[in-house]
């Protein structure tokens, strides 16, 4: 596999990196904030917003595999260009039929559009990690997370103030088609098509998915990587929901809370890199600690100061997780191919995601939605004993990790 001469490790190749994914970040958080709004003002239902919402992600999980067998074949630049320039088209449609049922049909068509750019950026950086080293393992994550957390939707507030929510869509297509000024300076090192790239087949799409069977620490670490999101995602979806009904909070507290977390996340990506990237077992287990008691004080907290310290403390803990997910992704990807895996990635992260929004829809009427956060503790420190079982029964163990 050939790489320019510097790749990413060079500082200002691996600025434009953070740049594009930055801005690729920012034309998600917009769009998203801008479909919720204007599916309001359309007056659309529960029903209708819980659909529209879903739709986002489901088009995530139908096209995720596809583009990583695509990306071997057509390369990122190209396919990072193809998935911006679509789904810039479909945002300038979404104004033409003002109905709840257009826009969820033109959501689930963008929503297809979006692994075309993740999987593109995720399978370069994946690539290149091993010349910048893993201590920058979340630098990816952590760019997108800035343009999706924190710069698109202020940004979307100050558009929908200026053009309203149906004049906005043509500036959020702008927003997709712009970093394609960028790629080609930045997504140039990885090579346009792999010799041992793969037809784009049911049978491929099998192939893939066989991985998680056959290869035990690509299942362990998926299966790490789905917690991890089902928790971050189960938080920001439902603590607005627990603070302002079940505690009386005002909606700029909440949201206050919700910032402090997603900025906490992005912190531990950009500067925790050195001390959980690597394969520290030590290090491994304090993250899973730290998640622990972070969800025991979101189970348990009734007073600000314990909900604050366990929103801040879980945000540092999943981003510590997710560097050592996404520093293994890396390293799985030299075994088994980046565009495989970044196909994968873009499918599991997605799918977390989901299940977080759907465990507290079924079980919370049932159970409490704060109660909820108490269901995660045995999941994560799951990682840290199943280990330490094989570890004093070796009968287990080679029972688990062979093919």
């Amino acid at each position: 596999m050939t790489t320019t001469s510097a790749g990413l490790a060079h500082g200002r190749s691996l600025a434009s990196f953070v740049l594009l994914a930055t801005l690729a970040g920012i034309g998600v958080g917009l769009a998203k904030v801008t479909t919720a709004l204007y599916a309001i003002s359309l007056q659309a239902t529960p029903l209708q917003l819980g659909l529209i919402a879903a739709a986002q992600t489901a088009g995530l999980l139908l096209t995720s595999l596809p583009c990583g067998v695509l990306v071997e074949r057509l390369g990122p630049l190209r396919l990072f260009v193809l998935g911006s320039l679509l789904a810039g088209a479909l945002f300038q449609l979404v104004p033409l039929v003002p109905h709840p049922l257009y826009l969820l049909a033109l959501t689930l068509l963008i929503g297809l559009c979006m692994p075309c750019r993740f999987v593109s950026l995720n399978t370069v950086f994946m690539q290149q990690l091993a010349q910048m080293g893993e201590a920058r393992a979340g630098w990816f994550r952590g760019s997108q997370m800035i343009g999706l957390l924190l710069i698109g939707p202020t940004l979307a507030a100050l558009l929908i103030d200026w053009r309203g929510p149906a004049g906005s869509w043509s500036l959020i297509g702008l927003a997709f088609v712009v970093p394609v000024l960028l790629a080609p300076r930045v997504l140039r090192s990885y090579p346009a098509q792999r010799k041992v790239a793969e037809r784009l087949s049911l049978g491929a799409f099998g192939r893939q998915l066989g991985l998680l069977r056959h290869d035990a620490q690509l299942r362990n670490n998926c299966l790490l990587d789905f917690c991890v999101q089902a928790a971050a995602m189960f938080f920001a979806f439902f603590i607005v929901a627990i603070t302002v009904r079940d505690y009386g909070w005002s909606a700029q507290q909440a949201a206050a809370l919700l910032s402090g977390h997603g900025l906490a996340f992005i912190v531990a990506l950009f500067f925790l890199g050195r001390r959980f990237g690597g394969r520290g077992q030590t290090s491994f287990a304090s993250s899973l600690l730290l998640s622990a008691a972070a969800l025991l004080a979101l189970g348990l907290g009734q007073q600000a100061a314990l909900l604050w310290a366990g929103g801040l403390l879980l945000g540092i803990s999943l981003g510590m997780l997710q560097i050592t997910t996404l520093s293994s992704y890396a390293r799985q990807g030299l075994r088994l191919g980046h565009g495989r895996i970044a196909g994968l990635a873009a499918l599991i992260g997605p799918a977390g995601s989901m299940t977080g929004c759907l465990l507290g829809g079924l079980l919370g009427e049932s159970f409490g939605l704060q109660r909820l956060f108490l269901l995660f503790i045995p999941l994560l420190l799951a990682f840290l004993l199943v280990p330490l079982l094989r570890s004093h029964f070796p009968a287990l163990s080679a029972r688990r990790t062979s093919p």
